[in-house]
This record gives structure tokens, C-alpha cells and sequence, in this order.
């Protein structure tokens, strides 16, 4: 397993890690519950298909997997973006969370973009 990778399987963990800390410490009311449970599916999955990803069979499963990465990764933004616009959480709580998704979406749009390449 090269750094590059490695490294980035303990990012998405700690990404998975810090949005179950996000969830524990939400307001407990249905909202809330409901569209934190959301980003909690989605935020902690990201990690779980990039470790698909890398022990994929071929170049077409890496992709896809990373693919599904990408897609939970924009997902789990909606939710956070729901969360702060709905005042359940402040925008200065998720302010990290956010940056290091919208981060962990550009890590992986480029390694889509050099897998495709010829």
C-alpha cells in the first residue's frame, strides 16, 4: 500500500469518527435525529468504499467504488448544509466538517479524473 493511500484511509476514518461525534452531540429532537442519522449513514461510508476501492479487483471496481465515495461524500454535505439551514446546528459547529468534506470531494474527483486517464 503506498502513503498516499494509506493516508487517505485514515482521513476518511477520521472523517467517519468526527461525524459520530457530530451525531452524538445533536439536539435530540426528530429533526435533528432524522437528518442526522442521514449524514451519519452517508459520512461514515465514505471510508468503508474506499477501502472497497483499493482492494477492488480491477480498475473499473476502483472506480466505481471511489465513484460511491464521491457520491456519499456530496451527499453528506446536503445533510450538513440541511442541518445549518434548518438551525439545528450553527454553521461555526460543522465549519471544519464541512471544509474537510468539501476536501476529501476534491481528493477524489482528481483521483477519478487521473483513473479514467488513457
Amino acid at each position: 500500500m503506498n502513503k498516499h493511500a494509506k493516508d487517505l484511509r485514515d482521513r476518511t476514518k477520521d472523517f467517519a469518527l468526527r461525524i459520530i461525534q457530530m451525531f452524538s452531540a445533536m439536539p435530540k429532537t426528530i429533526e435533528a435525529q432524522v437528518l442526522g442519522k442521514q449524514a451519519l449513514r452517508s459520512g461514515t461510508s465514505v471510508g468503508a468504499n474506499y477501502r472497497e476501492a483499493f482492494r477492488g479487483r480491477s480498475k473499473a471496481e476502483f472506480i466505481a467504488k471511489c465513484g460511491d465515495s464521491l457520491r456519499e461524500l456530496e451527499e453528506t454535505t446536503y445533510w450538513l448544509e440541511l442541518l445549518v439551514d434548518a438551525k439545528i446546528v450553527t454553521l461555526k459547529r460543522l465549519s471544519a466538517l464541512r471544509e474537510e468534506c468539501d476536501e476529501l470531494i476534491a481528493i477524489f474527483v482528481t483521483i477519478l479524473k487521473r483513473t479514467k486517464e488513457p
